[in-house]
């Protein structure tokens, strides 16, 4: 075994395209990450290498210009990026998603009109569900959209975006009464909207403002952003679908592959803080022998190696579910819920590994100590999972009396 987390059954071109992410992520992302992440610095060299090789349309099908690929193999290459560092991986995330929604619930035109330029990377996409007041709970969102004639006027304020300065294309999910009558579910009143903009911060077009980057504890270099909407006017044909009261199904199809992707993420941090713990521990001398001969070590590594393992295999079996046309919001919940709640452990046991020095930000443990903690909330807290996969265990084992 080379390393851990190795996945079986993949295909030639599966495991070039992995090769070559693998390479990129050794060359050109871990020697300058930590470096970049101190300063809060977005990895615009990085990103337009990940533009050269493909990767913003690696799901994106061939007749729009994209690799064509299966959700395990964007996964597979989240995980590798994520073991780089994991802001990177977020700028990944968010355009997949919005494409995904655009391959599977955009009218013709909007595949047509937006899916060749995402492949590229000229168009980069975000998407909004949150807001100031509501965490988790999707049906409290007050934004809303009201038409006036050919168009429509959107008001409300967003939050949590990301990739909310640097896209030009934000998915954003809106009230809309328009044909749905007063007393309607909450989740059958929502649509959403494709809003085109500007990047940068400020005024991005008329009636939409980005007001600038969240200062956050980790995940730096992404620019995570407010979105605020003031009369923000967009034509019709920018209902994402062309039908209203269909957003948050969509929404939460974006987000169920997201959970697979966040996943990814987890497996990928958690293998970076594994390498980083077993080298240190050999090359670290205590009382006379390095401290990976020291038997309570040798217990913490095989620990995070077999939490390694375990994530890996679920975030797989998940991706796989998906790609094979099945239901899998409980393999996704799952697999998010043991992934993140794994990769905080793994990177725990490996700062303690490193000691005094895993307190110095010299060390790259320091950063993926801070990076962790943004998995357990992001995509849906571990409770909204436990959610999702006790509801699911009660349809799957319903009690027969």
């Amino acid at each position: 075994m080379t390393r851990l987390a190795q996945t079986a059954g993949l295909n030639d071109i599966q495991r070039e395209i992995l090769s070559t992410v693998r390479d990129f992520v050794d060359k050109e992302i871990i020697p300058v990450a930590t470096q970049l992440e101190h300063r809060d610095e977005y990895p615009t060299e990085i990103v337009e290498g990940l533009k050269e090789l493909g990767l913003f349309g690696l799901m994106i099908p061939e007749e729009y210009g994209g690799l064509g690929e299966s959700l395990l193999t964007y996964a597979l290459c989240v995980e590798e990026i994520a073991r780089g560092w994991m802001s990177v991986s977020g700028i990944i995330n968010t355009h997949f998603i919005v494409a995904y929604m655009l391959k599977q619930h955009g009218t013709q035109e909007q595949k047509d009109t937006f899916l060749p330029r995402m492949a590229l990377g000229e168009v980069r996409g975000a998407f909004s569900m949150s807001e100031p007041a509501l965490g988790s709970d999707v049906s409290a969102i007050t934004s809303k959209g009201v038409r006036e004639g050919d168009e429509y006027v959107l008001n409300g304020q967003k939050m949590w975006l990301t990739n909310g300065g640097t896209s030009t294309l934000v998915a954003v999910l809106c009230r809309s009464d328009e044909g749905h009558p007063e007393g309607t579910a909450p989740h059958k009143s929502m649509t959403t909207f494709l809003i085109e903009k500007e990047p940068g911060f400020g005024e991005v077009r008329p009636g939409l403002t980005i007001p600038g980057k969240i200062d956050k504890m980790g995940y730096k270099g992404v620019d995570t952003t407010e979105l605020i909407m003031d009369d923000l006017r967009i034509p019709a044909n920018r209902v994402l679908g062309g039908t209203t009261g269909r957003g948050f199904y969509q929404m939460m199809d974006g987000v169920e592959v997201g959970r697979v992707n966040v996943a990814a993420r987890g497996c990928g941090v958690a293998q970076r803080a594994f390498e980083l713990g077993v080298s240190y521990a050999q090359q670290r001398h205590t009382f006379g022998k390095p401290i990976a001969q020291h038997q309570a070590i040798q217990f913490k590594l095989a620990e995070m190696a077999t939490k390694v393992e375990a994530a890996h295999a679920m975030m797989v079996n998940a991706a796989r579910k998906k790609d094979s046309g099945e239901r899998n919001d409980l393999e996704a919940g799952m697999a998010k819920y043991l992934a993140s709640e794994y990769c905080k452990e793994v990177v725990e046991d490996a700062f303690r590994i490193h000691g005094g020095y895993g307190f110095s930000k010299e060390y790259e443990i320091e950063r993926l100590y801070r990076e962790a903690p943004m998995l357990l909330i992001g995509e849906g807290t571990a409770e909204i999972q436990k959610m999702i996969i006790g509801r699911r265990l009660l349809e799957e084992y319903r009690f027969q009396g």
